[in-house]
C-alpha cells in the first residue's frame, strides 16, 4: 500500500555492497600481567597459606600449622577454579603449598614450611645469572617466544643490551630474596620469614616488570613513556 502523500519515508541505513569483505573480528584484548598473575586476589590468594601457617603455628602447634596451610591452599584452588581462572594457577598454588608443608613436616620445624621458596630463588638467580654469560638472557627469550618472533634478535646488539640489562634486574630481585630469607632461615625468624615472602612476592614482582618495561622501551617508538610501558604490560610491544 502507497504512503499518503506528504507522509516522510522512514529513514534507512546504507546499503551493504555484497562486494565488500566482510569486517574483521575484533582482535581479543590479551591478558595484562596483572590478569596472568589473577588480579588483586591472586595477590591475596598467594599470601593467605603462608599467613595462615604462621598463626596457627604459633598459637596451636606445626601440625595444625601445615594442616591448615594445605586447607588453605586447597580452598584457593577450589575458588579460583570457581572463578574460572586457569587450572595451572589454581594447581600450582596448590603445589607449592604442598611441597613447602611436606619439607616442613620431614624438618619437623616451622622454618622449613619456607625452604623450598629459598631454595627456588637461588635457582632462579643462577639460571638467569648463567643465560647472561651465556649470552642468551632470558628476557629476551621468554619475550621474544611469547610474540612468536623467534631469535633474530640476538643479532640486534642495541635489543642485546637491553635484554642483558633487564635480565641483570632479576637476577637481582631472585639474588635479593633469596640472600633476605636464607639470613631469617638461619636465624630461625619464621615471622620474618613469613613477611619476607608476602612483601617480596607479588609487589617486588611487579616493581621489577616496572623496570623491565622501561629499559625495553625506552627509546623506541613513539608516544609517552607511561602509554609505551602500558603497552608492555599488555604484551604489545
Amino acid at each position: 500500500m502507497t504512503a499518503p502523500i506528504g507522509t516522510p519515508e522512514p529513514a534507512r541505513g546504507p546499503i551493504a555492497d555484497p562486494a565488500a569483505p566482510p569486517p574483521e573480528p575484533a582482535e581479543p584484548r590479551r591478558p595484562s600481567v596483572l590478569d596472568q598473575m589473577g588480579g588483586p586476589a591472586g595477590m591475596l590468594d598467594s599470601g593467605l597459606p603462608v599467613v595462615v601457617f604462621v598463626l596457627v603455628n604459633s598459637f596451636v602447634n606445626l601440625t595444625w600449622g601445615i594442616a591448615a596451610a594445605l586447607v588453605a591452599g586447597a580452598a584457593i584452588a577450589v575458588w579460583r577454579l570457581a572463578r574460572r581462572k586457569p587450572v595451572t594457577q589454581a594447581i600450582g598454588g596448590l603445589f607449592g603449598v604442598g611441597i613447602a608443608a611436606f619439607i616442613a613436616y620431614r624438618t619437623g620445624s616451622a622454618k622449613g614450611y619456607f625452604l623450598w621458596g629459598i631454595w627456588t630463588q637461588a635457582a632462579f638467580a643462577l639460571a638467569f645469572l648463567i643465560s647472561i654469560l651465556v649470552r642468551w638472557p632470558l628476557v629476551g627469550v621468554i619475550w621474544e617466544s611469547l610474540n612468536g618472533r623467534g631469535t633474530a634478535w640476538r643479532k640486534d646488539r642495541h635489543l642485546m643490551t637491553r635484554y642483558t640489562w633487564a635480565t641483570v634486574v632479576w637476577v637481582a630481585i631472585f639474588g635479593g630474596r633469596f640472600a633476605l630469607q636464607n639470613w631469617a632461615y638461619g636465624e630461625d625468624a619464621v615471622g620474618w620469614l613469613a613477611f619476607m615472602k608476602i612483601a617480596l612476592g607479588y609487589p617486588v614482582f611487579i616493581v621489577g616488570l616496572l623496570v623491565t618495561a622501561i629499559i625495553l622501551v625506552a627509546g623506541h617508538g613513539e608516544g609517552s613513556l607511561k602509554d609505551r610501558v602500558r603497552s608492555f604490560a599488555r604484551g604489545t610491544h
